[in-house]
Order: C-alpha cells, then sequence, then structure tokens
C-alpha cells in the first residue's frame, strides 16, 4: 500500500456536535438550500445569508475534533505526502485535530471570496453586506467562501489526480448522494484502488465499495485506522 486517499462527510463532524447538512425534513438548518445556499439567495437576500453563515462561524468555536479527526491526523503522521484527506465539510476541525493536507471541495467557513474581483481571504468575524473588500475597495461583495448549489467544486483535478495513484481509498460519514463526490468510489475502482466505508448507516453508493464498516466514526474510525497502520508495520 502507497497512497491513501480519504473522504469525510457531515456525519464525522456531526459527533462533534455540528449539524449535519440536512435535516429529515430536507431543511438545511432550518431553511431551505435555496434560500441560503446559491448565489441567487445571495444576490435576493445577502443579509440572510450573511446571518446563517455567521451562525454557522460562531458554532465552529463551541465544538472540538472528535476521535475519528485524531485518528485521521494520526494516519497523516504516519503516511506524510503518501496521505490525503478530501473534505465536503466547510468547518475546520480536521485541521484543529492537526491534518494539514486537507483539500475543501466545497470550500471553508474560515474564508471568505469577493464576487467582485474573486480575490480570497480569511475570514475569523461576522460578514455583512457593508463590509469593504480589501482588494478591490468596493463594498458589498465579499461573501462566505463556500462552494454553493451550481458552482464548481473546489480542487476536482488534484482529487482525481490522487483517486488515480491511491492504492486504498475511504468514505468517511458520507452520504453517497452528492455529486461529484459520490462517483469518487467509483472512479478509485477504476484505478484498482480498494474501497472502504465507514458510515453509521450505509450510503447510497455503499454497494460499490468493496468493504463497508458500519457505526460511529468516533468508534470504528480509530480502529480502522490502527488496522492499517499495523498492516504498514507502522
Amino acid at each position: 500500500m502507497k497512497s491513501i486517499v480519504i473522504l469525510t462527510g457531515a456525519g464525522i463532524s456531526a459527533e462533534s456536535g455540528l449539524k449535519t447538512f440536512r435535516d429529515s425534513n430536507g431543511l438545511w438548518e432550518g431553511h431551505r438550500p435555496e434560500e441560503v445556499a446559491t448565489p441567487e439567495a445571495f444576490a435576493a437576500n445577502p443579509d440572510m445569508v450573511h446571518r446563517f453563515y455567521n451562525q454557522r462561524r460562531a458554532q465552529l468555536s463551541e465544538v472540538e475534533p472528535n476521535a475519528a479527526h485524531l485518528a485521521l491526523a494520526d494516519l497523516e503522521k504516519s503516511l506524510g505526502d503518501d496521505f490525503l484527506l478530501v473534505t465536503q465539510n466547510v468547518d475546520n476541525l480536521h485541521e484543529r485535530a492537526g491534518n494539514t493536507r486537507v483539500l475543501h471541495m466545497h470550500g471553508e467557513l474560515g474564508k471568505m471570496r469577493c464576487a467582485l474581483c474573486s480575490v480570497t481571504s480569511p475570514c475569523t468575524t461576522d460578514l455583512a453586506t457593508t463590509d469593504v473588500c480589501e482588494s478591490c475597495d468596493r463594498p458589498g461583495g465579499l461573501r462566505p467562501d463556500i462552494v454553493w448549489f451550481g458552482e464548481m467544486p473546489y480542487h476536482l483535478d488534484r482529487i482525481y489526480e490522487a483517486l488515480e495513484a491511491a492504492d486504498l481509498f475511504i468514505a468517511i460519514g458520507t452520504s453517497g448522494v452528492v455529486y461529484p463526490a459520490a462517483q469518487f468510489v467509483s472512479h478509485a475502482r477504476q484505478h484498482r484502488a480498494r474501497t472502504v466505508e465507514i458510515n453509521l448507516e450505509a450510503a447510497a453508493n455503499s454497494d460499490i465499495f468493496d468493504e463497508s464498516i458500519l457505526g460511529p466514526a468516533t468508534e470504528k474510525v480509530p480502529i480502522y485506522v490502527e488496522r492499517v497502520l499495523t498492516a504498514l508495520g507502522k
């Protein structure tokens, strides 16, 4: 085994207390996705969109990385450049656990982007429509650096390149219904990687994986990481 690619979804962060993308009613933390997660929503009601993401950003200070996050950080420390973590999550729990080789394909709550000049910068405070972009010196264009519906996910070229070189692909806490991430397992299999799912419940694409491990990420991920490290003699 030479290279491992990890994909994480909302399930791993949910065990730290962060709300998942949608609840049982199809709502995103009490809002319909089209109200807060599209460019059109931002254009129509930027104040509401900012309030929503300001609340989500504030919630990050109330939670901590869990045992699954910490286990993945340990795995990276052992593998170095042979490890890549791709996450659908916009929180910073992987980084706070110690991971550095992380690609946020749906953006990050801790960053903002100017819709007027496209410059991205860190965001540690609340955003408002009156804020002025430091790059273009214009107000009203700053938005969360989040990939909204209808927008292209980040880092896809790097992700597919890593999948093609991977010996092992592990999906953790993912639903298997959000594309293009739901296709990563098929792409990895086409290039002869072994594929493993670790989920609380079987994902929609569970039957594609070589192995499915069901249970809480905080319990199952540390056990599986230890299994991998033992196999590698680390």
